[in-house]
Protein backbone atom coordinates (compact mmCIF):
# COMPACT_ATOMS: atom_id res chain seq x y z
CA UNK A 1 0.00 0.00 0.00
CA UNK A 2 1.53 3.36 -1.00
CA UNK A 3 2.61 5.72 1.77
CA UNK A 4 0.42 8.80 1.46
CA UNK A 5 -0.23 11.72 3.78
CA UNK A 6 -3.81 12.89 4.22
CA UNK A 7 -4.40 16.55 3.46
CA UNK A 8 -5.63 18.58 6.43
CA UNK A 9 -5.72 21.96 4.69
CA UNK A 10 -4.99 23.65 1.39
CA UNK A 11 -2.66 26.33 0.12
CA UNK A 12 -4.00 28.76 -2.49
CA UNK A 13 -1.36 29.64 -5.06
CA UNK A 14 -2.56 33.22 -5.58
CA UNK A 15 -1.43 35.42 -8.45
CA UNK A 16 2.20 35.98 -7.43
CA UNK A 17 4.88 34.62 -5.11
CA UNK A 18 6.43 38.05 -4.57
CA UNK A 19 5.16 39.69 -1.37
CA UNK A 20 5.30 43.22 -2.83
CA UNK A 21 3.24 42.13 -5.82
CA UNK A 22 0.84 40.35 -3.47
CA UNK A 23 0.29 43.63 -1.63
CA UNK A 24 -0.26 45.51 -4.89
CA UNK A 25 -2.74 42.85 -6.06
CA UNK A 26 -4.54 43.00 -2.73
CA UNK A 27 -4.98 46.78 -2.92
CA UNK A 28 -6.00 46.63 -6.59
CA UNK A 29 -8.59 43.94 -5.93
CA UNK A 30 -9.89 45.89 -2.92
CA UNK A 31 -10.56 48.91 -5.15
CA UNK A 32 -12.23 46.76 -7.84
CA UNK A 33 -14.29 44.91 -5.24
CA UNK A 34 -15.60 48.08 -3.60
CA UNK A 35 -16.42 49.61 -7.00
CA UNK A 36 -18.28 46.50 -8.20
CA UNK A 37 -20.10 46.11 -4.88
CA UNK A 38 -21.19 49.77 -4.86
CA UNK A 39 -22.43 49.53 -8.47
CA UNK A 40 -24.56 46.48 -7.72
CA UNK A 41 -25.90 47.86 -4.45
CA UNK A 42 -26.75 51.14 -6.17
CA UNK A 43 -28.71 49.30 -8.87
CA UNK A 44 -30.52 47.22 -6.22
CA UNK A 45 -31.39 50.40 -4.31
CA UNK A 46 -32.70 52.19 -7.41
CA UNK A 47 -34.93 49.28 -8.39
CA UNK A 48 -36.21 48.91 -4.83
CA UNK A 49 -37.12 52.55 -4.13
CA UNK A 50 -38.19 53.80 -7.58
CA UNK A 51 -41.82 52.93 -8.29
CA UNK A 52 -41.33 53.26 -12.05
CA UNK A 53 -38.92 50.32 -11.99
CA UNK A 54 -41.37 47.94 -10.32
CA UNK A 55 -41.66 45.68 -13.39
CA UNK A 56 -40.72 42.02 -13.94
CA UNK A 57 -37.63 42.93 -15.97
CA UNK A 58 -36.18 45.04 -13.16
CA UNK A 59 -37.26 42.50 -10.55
CA UNK A 60 -35.04 39.92 -12.24
CA UNK A 61 -32.31 42.52 -12.74
CA UNK A 62 -32.36 43.18 -8.98
CA UNK A 63 -31.97 39.45 -8.36
CA UNK A 64 -29.09 39.37 -10.84
CA UNK A 65 -27.33 42.25 -9.08
CA UNK A 66 -27.85 40.60 -5.69
CA UNK A 67 -26.39 37.35 -7.02
CA UNK A 68 -23.43 39.25 -8.50
CA UNK A 69 -22.74 41.01 -5.21
CA UNK A 70 -22.85 37.73 -3.27
CA UNK A 71 -20.80 35.83 -5.84
CA UNK A 72 -18.16 38.54 -5.81
CA UNK A 73 -18.05 38.58 -2.01
CA UNK A 74 -17.07 34.91 -1.64
CA UNK A 75 -13.55 34.70 -3.15
CA UNK A 76 -12.42 38.34 -3.43
CA UNK A 77 -12.38 39.47 0.25
CA UNK A 78 -10.57 36.25 1.17
CA UNK A 79 -8.03 36.88 -1.59
CA UNK A 80 -7.54 40.48 -0.40
CA UNK A 81 -6.88 39.34 3.18
CA UNK A 82 -4.51 36.61 2.00
CA UNK A 83 -2.61 39.03 -0.25
CA UNK A 84 -2.17 41.69 2.44
CA UNK A 85 -1.31 39.18 5.18
CA UNK A 86 0.83 37.00 2.86
CA UNK A 87 -0.94 33.91 4.17
CA UNK A 88 -2.62 31.80 1.47
CA UNK A 89 -3.70 28.84 3.60
CA UNK A 90 -7.34 27.78 3.82
CA UNK A 91 -8.94 25.04 5.91
CA UNK A 92 -10.92 22.16 4.43
CA UNK A 93 -14.24 23.46 5.90
CA UNK A 94 -13.42 26.94 4.58
CA UNK A 95 -12.70 25.52 1.14
CA UNK A 96 -15.91 23.47 1.18
CA UNK A 97 -17.92 26.54 2.19
CA UNK A 98 -16.31 28.57 -0.59
CA UNK A 99 -17.10 25.94 -3.21
CA UNK A 100 -20.69 25.53 -2.01
CA UNK A 101 -21.43 29.26 -2.06
CA UNK A 102 -19.67 29.96 -5.36
CA UNK A 103 -21.32 27.08 -7.23
CA UNK A 104 -24.70 27.93 -5.66
CA UNK A 105 -24.56 31.59 -6.67
CA UNK A 106 -23.11 30.72 -10.09
CA UNK A 107 -25.94 28.27 -10.72
CA UNK A 108 -28.47 30.76 -9.37
CA UNK A 109 -27.15 33.46 -11.69
CA UNK A 110 -27.44 31.17 -14.70
CA UNK A 111 -31.07 30.40 -13.86
CA UNK A 112 -31.87 34.07 -13.25
CA UNK A 113 -30.38 34.94 -16.64
CA UNK A 114 -32.53 32.21 -18.20
CA UNK A 115 -35.63 33.62 -16.50
CA UNK A 116 -34.70 37.06 -17.86
CA UNK A 117 -34.60 35.69 -21.40
CA UNK A 118 -38.11 34.26 -20.92
CA UNK A 119 -39.27 37.63 -19.58
CA UNK A 120 -37.95 39.35 -22.72
CA UNK A 121 -39.65 36.71 -24.88
CA UNK A 122 -43.04 37.34 -23.27
CA UNK A 123 -42.57 41.15 -23.40
CA UNK A 124 -41.75 41.22 -27.14
CA UNK A 125 -43.68 38.23 -28.50
CA UNK A 126 -46.78 38.41 -26.26
CA UNK A 127 -47.02 42.09 -25.23
CA UNK A 128 -50.81 42.07 -24.75
CA UNK A 129 -50.60 39.21 -22.25
CA UNK A 130 -47.35 40.31 -20.58
CA UNK A 131 -48.85 41.47 -17.28
CA UNK A 132 -51.02 38.37 -16.99
CA UNK A 133 -48.21 35.93 -17.76
CA UNK A 134 -45.44 37.69 -15.80
CA UNK A 135 -47.49 38.39 -12.69
CA UNK A 136 -45.82 39.17 -9.38
CA UNK A 137 -46.50 35.65 -8.13
CA UNK A 138 -44.92 34.07 -11.21
CA UNK A 139 -41.85 36.30 -10.94
CA UNK A 140 -41.33 35.44 -7.29
CA UNK A 141 -41.78 31.73 -8.07
CA UNK A 142 -39.25 31.86 -10.92
CA UNK A 143 -36.73 33.72 -8.77
CA UNK A 144 -37.27 31.30 -5.87
CA UNK A 145 -36.77 28.29 -8.12
CA UNK A 146 -33.59 29.88 -9.51
CA UNK A 147 -32.10 30.41 -6.05
CA UNK A 148 -33.22 26.98 -4.78
CA UNK A 149 -31.88 25.16 -7.85
CA UNK A 150 -28.59 27.00 -7.52
CA UNK A 151 -28.36 25.88 -3.89
CA UNK A 152 -29.09 22.26 -4.87
CA UNK A 153 -26.50 22.54 -7.62
CA UNK A 154 -23.91 23.77 -5.10
CA UNK A 155 -24.78 21.08 -2.55
CA UNK A 156 -24.37 18.30 -5.14
CA UNK A 157 -20.98 19.57 -6.28
CA UNK A 158 -19.70 20.16 -2.75
CA UNK A 159 -20.85 16.78 -1.46
CA UNK A 160 -19.42 15.02 -4.50
CA UNK A 161 -16.07 16.80 -4.25
CA UNK A 162 -15.50 16.37 -0.51
CA UNK A 163 -16.68 12.76 -0.44
CA UNK A 164 -13.26 11.93 -1.91
CA UNK A 165 -10.02 11.71 0.10
CA UNK A 166 -7.20 14.15 -0.64
CA UNK A 167 -3.57 13.19 -0.32
CA UNK A 168 -0.18 14.32 -1.55
CA UNK A 169 0.00 17.92 -2.75
CA UNK A 170 -2.21 20.43 -0.96
CA UNK A 171 -1.56 23.30 -3.40
CA UNK A 172 -4.59 24.66 -5.29
CA UNK A 173 -3.32 26.50 -8.39
CA UNK A 174 -5.97 29.21 -8.08
CA UNK A 175 -6.67 32.15 -5.77
CA UNK A 176 -9.88 30.42 -4.64
CA UNK A 177 -11.03 26.82 -4.18
CA UNK A 178 -12.32 25.35 -7.42
CA UNK A 179 -13.49 21.84 -8.23
CA UNK A 180 -11.13 21.03 -11.16
CA UNK A 181 -8.08 21.80 -9.00
CA UNK A 182 -9.39 19.66 -6.13
CA UNK A 183 -10.02 16.76 -8.52
CA UNK A 184 -6.39 17.06 -9.59
CA UNK A 185 -5.11 16.43 -6.04
CA UNK A 186 -7.63 13.74 -5.12
CA UNK A 187 -6.25 10.24 -4.50
CA UNK A 188 -9.61 8.53 -5.03
CA UNK A 189 -9.71 5.70 -7.56
CA UNK A 190 -13.31 6.41 -8.43
CA UNK A 191 -14.88 9.78 -9.18
CA UNK A 192 -18.40 8.41 -9.71
CA UNK A 193 -20.11 10.83 -7.32
CA UNK A 194 -18.51 13.94 -8.79
CA UNK A 195 -19.14 12.71 -12.35
CA UNK A 196 -22.83 12.24 -11.53
CA UNK A 197 -22.92 15.74 -10.04
CA UNK A 198 -21.10 17.09 -13.08
CA UNK A 199 -23.55 15.33 -15.41
CA UNK A 200 -26.55 16.81 -13.61
CA UNK A 201 -25.00 20.28 -13.68
CA UNK A 202 -24.12 19.95 -17.36
CA UNK A 203 -27.66 18.87 -18.23
CA UNK A 204 -29.11 21.84 -16.32
CA UNK A 205 -26.66 24.22 -18.02
CA UNK A 206 -27.44 22.87 -21.49
CA UNK A 207 -31.17 23.09 -20.75
CA UNK A 208 -30.80 26.75 -19.76
CA UNK A 209 -28.75 27.44 -22.90
CA UNK A 210 -31.38 25.81 -25.12
CA UNK A 211 -34.15 27.83 -23.44
CA UNK A 212 -32.22 31.05 -24.07
CA UNK A 213 -31.59 30.12 -27.73
CA UNK A 214 -35.28 29.31 -28.31
CA UNK A 215 -36.38 32.53 -26.57
CA UNK A 216 -34.11 34.71 -28.67
CA UNK A 217 -35.04 32.92 -31.87
CA UNK A 218 -38.65 34.01 -31.36
CA UNK A 219 -37.58 37.43 -30.04
CA UNK A 220 -35.52 38.26 -33.13
CA UNK A 221 -38.16 36.82 -35.45
CA UNK A 222 -40.83 39.01 -33.88
CA UNK A 223 -38.66 42.12 -33.60
CA UNK A 224 -37.67 42.00 -37.27
CA UNK A 225 -41.36 42.04 -38.21
CA UNK A 226 -41.91 45.37 -36.44
CA UNK A 227 -42.60 47.88 -39.25
CA UNK A 228 -40.73 50.85 -37.77
CA UNK A 229 -37.00 51.17 -37.15
CA UNK A 230 -37.70 52.90 -33.84
CA UNK A 231 -39.81 49.96 -32.69
CA UNK A 232 -37.12 47.47 -33.66
CA UNK A 233 -34.46 49.51 -31.90
CA UNK A 234 -36.53 49.68 -28.72
CA UNK A 235 -37.09 45.92 -28.76
CA UNK A 236 -33.42 45.13 -29.32
CA UNK A 237 -32.22 47.67 -26.74
CA UNK A 238 -33.76 45.64 -23.89
CA UNK A 239 -32.20 42.40 -25.17
CA UNK A 240 -28.62 43.29 -26.05
CA UNK A 241 -27.51 44.03 -22.44
CA UNK A 242 -28.86 40.65 -21.37
CA UNK A 243 -27.09 38.87 -24.25
CA UNK A 244 -23.79 40.58 -23.47
CA UNK A 245 -24.01 39.72 -19.77
CA UNK A 246 -25.02 36.11 -20.48
CA UNK A 247 -22.22 35.62 -23.02
CA UNK A 248 -19.49 36.93 -20.70
CA UNK A 249 -20.77 34.85 -17.79
CA UNK A 250 -21.08 31.57 -19.73
CA UNK A 251 -17.75 31.81 -21.61
CA UNK A 252 -15.66 32.59 -18.53
CA UNK A 253 -17.62 30.14 -16.35
CA UNK A 254 -17.15 27.28 -18.82
CA UNK A 255 -13.42 27.93 -18.96
CA UNK A 256 -13.09 27.85 -15.17
CA UNK A 257 -15.37 24.91 -14.34
CA UNK A 258 -15.20 22.71 -17.45
CA UNK A 259 -11.43 22.61 -17.91
CA UNK A 260 -9.70 19.29 -17.35
CA UNK A 261 -8.47 18.61 -13.80
CA UNK A 262 -4.85 19.65 -13.34
CA UNK A 263 -2.59 20.51 -10.43
CA UNK A 264 -0.14 22.32 -12.70
CA UNK A 265 -0.26 26.10 -12.27
CA UNK A 266 -1.27 28.00 -15.39
CA UNK A 267 -1.22 31.77 -15.80
CA UNK A 268 -4.07 31.58 -18.34
CA UNK A 269 -6.23 29.58 -15.90
CA UNK A 270 -5.73 32.17 -13.18
CA UNK A 271 -6.35 35.09 -15.55
CA UNK A 272 -9.68 33.57 -16.65
CA UNK A 273 -10.55 32.91 -13.02
CA UNK A 274 -10.02 36.61 -12.27
CA UNK A 275 -12.13 37.55 -15.29
CA UNK A 276 -14.88 35.14 -14.22
CA UNK A 277 -15.06 36.33 -10.62
CA UNK A 278 -14.56 40.07 -11.18
CA UNK A 279 -15.61 41.05 -14.71
CA UNK A 280 -19.31 39.97 -14.89
CA UNK A 281 -20.32 41.39 -11.46
CA UNK A 282 -18.49 44.64 -12.30
CA UNK A 283 -19.81 45.07 -15.83
CA UNK A 284 -23.41 43.88 -15.36
CA UNK A 285 -24.75 47.03 -13.62
CA UNK A 286 -22.68 49.25 -15.94
CA UNK A 287 -24.00 47.52 -19.09
CA UNK A 288 -27.61 47.75 -17.94
CA UNK A 289 -27.24 51.34 -16.77
CA UNK A 290 -25.53 52.68 -19.90
CA UNK A 291 -28.02 51.09 -22.30
CA UNK A 292 -31.18 51.74 -20.32
CA UNK A 293 -32.78 55.18 -20.25
CA UNK A 294 -35.17 54.17 -17.44
CA UNK A 295 -32.28 53.34 -15.12
CA UNK A 296 -30.60 56.65 -15.98
CA UNK A 297 -33.82 58.52 -15.25
CA UNK A 298 -34.24 56.66 -11.97
CA UNK A 299 -30.68 57.59 -11.00
CA UNK A 300 -31.36 61.28 -11.75
CA UNK A 301 -34.54 61.18 -9.66
CA UNK A 302 -32.70 59.48 -6.82
CA UNK A 303 -29.94 62.08 -6.88
CA UNK A 304 -32.54 64.84 -6.69
CA UNK A 305 -34.36 63.15 -3.80
CA UNK A 306 -33.31 60.29 -1.49
CA UNK A 307 -36.79 58.80 -1.84
CA UNK A 308 -38.00 58.99 -5.48
CA UNK A 309 -41.71 58.90 -6.04
CA UNK A 310 -43.62 57.40 -8.86
CA UNK A 311 -46.01 59.32 -11.10
CA UNK A 312 -49.09 60.68 -9.42
CA UNK A 313 -52.34 58.88 -10.19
Amino acid sequence: MPNVTAVTGFFLLGLSDDQDLQTVCGVLFLVMYLAALMNNLLLITLITVDLQLQTPMYFFLKNLSLTDALLLSIPIPNFIVNSLSHNNSISIPGCACQIFLMTSFSGGELFVLTAMSYDRYVAICCPLHYEAIMSGRVCVLMAGVSWATGGLFGALYTAGTFSMPFCGSNVIPQFFCDIPSLLGISCSDTLMVIYISFGIGLCLGISCFICVIISYFYIFSTALKIPTTKGQSKAFSTCFPHLIVLTIFMITGCFVYLKSPSATPSVIDRVFSVIYTVLPPTLNPVIYSLRNSEVKSALRRWLQSPFPRGPSV
